[in-house]
């Protein structure tokens, strides 16, 4: 599993997160992350909201539901052995 470092903000503040999967729909793309590797452990799903102009990518959190039921579903079949609880 890919693990990969966050910075928040300006703030500067950062954490580590394990990326589940990835995925592009309409566009855009998503990631799956999780800040553990325990079976039982909680996720997130992040959209790239920019940063094609610079090295780095930027994510925010999905937070409108329709969209994080309609992306959660797309990651339960690519993970087929993963239930996605909104």
């Amino acid at each position: 599993m890919e693990k990969i470092q966050f910075t928040f903000g300006d703030s500067q503040e950062s954490t580590e997160f394990y990326v589940l999967e990835q995925t592009k729909l309409n566009g855009t793309s998503y990631i799956l992350v999780t800040d553990s590797e325990d079976d039982d452990a909680e996720c997130l799903i992040l959209k790239e909201i920019g940063g094609q102009e610079s090295s780095e990518s930027i994510y925010e959190i999905v937070e409108d539901e329709t969209e994080l039921l309609a992306v959660s579903k797309v990651f339960e079949e690519l993970l087929e052995d993963i239930d996605i609880e909104i």
